[in-house]
């Protein structure tokens, strides 16, 4: 029963995908593929991404990543935020394990929301595409509108969620 649980979601989709295929043999063929491309995707990207991490949680003490990423860090812990979020390579969701891994480590809530909004619209890659695509103007506006959002919202967030909440999701981040 626990398991059903814990699958739910997944469960749920799975029959919704089963049902469309009756519904309509092409589209939910279609569905099928694309779901399964994806699940292939990931298969292959995140073994990788949780060595790299593995990597990152034994080469670089805690000691260490408090002193530059946590409370009284000041903007060397967001500039190197910045640097992580720019040269990251990946989709977002393998931002999130990254982001929990620097929680547990003893960076500032504030600089790890700033390194998720970095990774999910300025990464090095999607700038260079962003650029070729829509112009340099386009991106260079769009990197001076996000970066001071980015900060904004951070400090908002560590600013309004209580220390309680904050240790709350460093614990559940073990």
């Amino acid at each position: 029963m626990k398991l059903l649980k814990v699958y739910k979601w997944a469960l749920l989709f799975l029959s919704a995908q089963i049902a469309i295929f009756f519904i309509n043999n092409t589209i939910g063929k279609n569905a099928f593929d694309i779901t399964l491309s994806n699940l292939k995707e990931m298969i292959l990207l995140l073994p990788p991404i949780f060595i790299i991490m593995g990597l990152m949680d034994s080469w670089i003490s805690k000691e260490t990543l408090i002193r530059y990423m946590g409370h009284g860090s000041g903007a060397i812990g967001f500039l190197i935020a910045f640097v992580l979020g720019t040269v990251a390579a990946g989709p977002l969701y393998v931002a999130f394990p990254m982001g929990v891994l620097l929680l547990k480590k003893g960076a500032k809530l504030s600089n790890v929301i700033f390194f998720l909004g970095v990774w999910s619209s300025t990464k090095l890659p999607i700038v260079l595409f962003e650029a070729a695509s829509l112009g340099v103007n386009f991106t260079l506006i769009h990197i001076a509108v996000s970066i001071p959002l980015y900060l904004l919202t951070a400090f908002y967030i560590e600013k309004s969620v209580s220390k309680e909440t904050i240790s709350l999701i460093v614990a559940n981040a073990d």
